[in-house]
């Protein structure tokens, strides 16, 4: 029996900051940028949106296919967390109409928790092959301003189910993980946006994923050569680039630097305009793998690095399936993204300072979302969350 991705939806904000606009801005060339970092939008989260709404908009595709009773456990990854007991898929639970039967928890570590909700589902599934489970990773990159980080961010969710026989990806069983307590990257309690050592992170990004190789490696019979297409978790584009480079390097691989980027370059067309998601990354980067890349991919084997700051790292695969298009939502994706509105650097000042209170007090929020849910406001400290 076969388990893993059976189905993939992602959602962004409506609203994007083009980063030509942030360098004019900044009196910086655009290419620093579009080619320096491989980055060239940043999606910015409207006034009533926030992880839960963007998790549920996620989701709502795959529940209203399958129907709310059929998921029968939900596992929210996030690093953008709301309340430090709640778990953010309780509210995800509401708004979706699940069973109440449906167990919900919520997983933290840094951007890999997604991938460890995913390894968790698919032992669940495997221990009962008629359950489902479904798995949402949803942030929103927020960075100080005028710092090297600002580039960077970006909002987004994606929702996953794991099943038997699934229909777009089977996941194998052997897995090469690595951690070490460093500090990279990190965000206190107290603070609102990330603390990061950017040049140390990338250093601990490719050294997380030597280890996690060399691990996958004594676990696993695959070699290099077995994989056709490689996904990596997608800080920014340029990142997955240097990764694939060391990995090629590693193993000595005979491959031209064309050769290399087919090997990846359908991952990043979704990032490049979406800008990070944090846990949901490397999985909008499948989606954009699945979705953009002509030729057919059935049989094929991925290659899949996930790595958390902090850190902890994981290398796993899984091999696509036969007819796996069929189960896409590439036309709902392409809309979403058309759909979006470009905004000045006013409009995203407006927006970057219009976060979600912490004084304790009553507020409603402006309407802005496109999507199906939002947050209406907070009262009595309760974060209020309504359909559209």
């Amino acid at each position: 029996m076969s388990v893993g991705i059976d189905e993939i939806s992602f959602y962004t904000s409506n609203y994007y900051l083009d980063l030509r606009t942030l360098a004019q801005v900044q009196g910086a060339d655009p290419e620093k940028y579009y080619t320096g970092i491989g980055q060239e939008k940043m999606a910015i989260a409207a006034p009533d949106e926030d992880i839960v709404t963007m998790a549920a908009n996620a989701a709502l595709p795959l529940v209203e296919r399958i129907g709310p009773e059929a998921v029968g456990t939900l596992l929210f990854a996030t690093e953008t967390g709301i309340d430090q007991s709640k778990a953010a898929g309780i509210y995800v639970h509401r708004l979706l109409g699940l069973h109440s039967n449906c167990r919900v928890v919520e997983l933290k570590q840094a951007c890999y928790s997604a991938t460890a909700a995913i390894q968790m589902a698919c032992a669940l599934v495997a221990r009962q092959p008629e359950r489902r489970v479904m798995v949402i990773a949803s942030d929103i990159a927020r960075y100080d301003l005028d710092t090297p980080g600002e580039a960077t961010q970006g909002c987004g969710a994606v929702a996953l189910l794991i099943s038997a026989d699934p229909r777009l990806v089977s996941l194998d069983p052997e897995v090469g993980n690595y951690t070490e307590d460093v500090m990279d990257f990190w965000r206190p309690n107290y603070r609102s946006t990330a603390l990061v050592d950017g040049k140390y992170s990338t250093k601990i990004y490719l050294k997380a994923l030597k280890r996690a190789w060399e691990q996958f490696r004594q676990a696993s019979p695959l070699t290099f050569s077995d994989f056709s297409r490689f996904c990596y978790h997608l800080p920014f584009s340029r990142m997955a680039q240097k990764a694939h480079q060391q990995l090629v390097k590693l193993n000595r691989a005979d491959l031209s630097p064309a050769e290399q980027a087919a090997q990846i370059d359908a991952t990043l067309l979704y990032n490049r305009i979406i800008g990070n998601s944090y846990t949901a990354s490397m999985y909008i980067g499948l989606a954009s793998l699945l979705e953009n890349t002509a030729e057919d991919l059935a049989g094929q084997r991925i290659g899949f690095f996930s790595y958390g700051s902090g850190c902890v790292a994981e290398f796993f695969s899984g091999r696509v399936v036969a007819g796996y298009r069929r189960a896409l939502h590439s036309e709902h994706h392409r809309a979403l993204l058309n759909a979006r509105r470009e905004i000045c650097y006013e409009e995203y000042l407006k927006l970057y300072r219009q976060q979600v209170p912490c004084d304790g007090g009553e507020h409603t929020f402006p309407e802005g979302t496109t999507g199906r849910f939002r947050l209406a406001g907070i009262f009595h400290h309760k974060r209020e969350y309504i359909p559209c």
